[in-house]
């Protein structure tokens, strides 16, 4: 989530070899920013994306954007450059508990996305475990009516739920937003026969 710091360079500009030089300086300095040499010419395609038309440039990055750019070789403009976008990467650090609480706002309405809700690895109808296809195979047979996530299309689902509910492991079975628990739960509940009041029953087509 850091500041990158690209350099377009070329082995034959001894400006280049210059700010080489600064960068890393400035690494010493700043060590959660990311300092990345690129020859502009071994990447042609790179340097064409970014209109790189001469060398050194230097491009900024934050999350994957391009936030800043500085061509030629100004070295204490890269220095303030630097300064400044990681002073305010670094305060934005701050933000990651809010990040965090995007998160949990995107997991509880996830929960709630339908009555009864899924977490597994894979979809209903190809289960890439089988703990989730022995889960399916018991709702299916129960006519239970469930939407599922597969928590591999979204790897911070698949860390976030884990702490959010409290439950390391896959599938997890939500009813009505609640956790009702894995694969072990549900058979519990099954051999009890709870799980038929526990679980909303899909609407058979002829009451519906």
């Amino acid at each position: 989530r850091s500041l990158v710091v690209v350099h377009f360079w070329a082995p034959w500009a001894p400006q280049c070899a210059q700010m080489n030089e600064v960068m890393a300086a400035l690494a010493k300095e700043h060590m959660q920013v990311a300092f990345v040499k690129l020859e502009a010419e071994a990447v042609p395609e790179v340097s064409e994306k970014y209109g790189i038309s001469s060398v050194p440039t230097f491009l900024f990055f934050k999350n994957s954007q391009k936030v800043d750019r500085l061509d030629g070789a100004h070295a204490p403009e890269l220095t303030k450059k630097v300064q400044r976008h990681a002073s305010s990467s670094s305060v934005s650090a701050g933000s990651n508990d809010s990040a965090k609480e995007d998160l949990n706002v995107r997991l509880k309405k996830l929960i709630n996305a339908a009555p009864c809700m899924l977490f597994m690895k894979g979809s209903p109808k190809e289960p890439r475990c089988g703990f989730s296809k022995q889960m399916v195979e018991i709702l299916n047979k129960h006519g239970i009516s469930f939407s599922s996530f597969d928590i591999f299309s979204d790897e911070e689902v698949r860390q976030g739920l884990k702490t959010y509910s409290n439950w390391p492991t896959y599938p997890q079975l939500y009813v009505a937003g609640e956790l009702i628990g894995g694969l072990d739960i549900v058979k519990e509940l099954e051999a009890s026969g709870e799980l038929d009041t526990v679980c909303p029953k899909a609407q058979k087509l002829e009451d519906r």
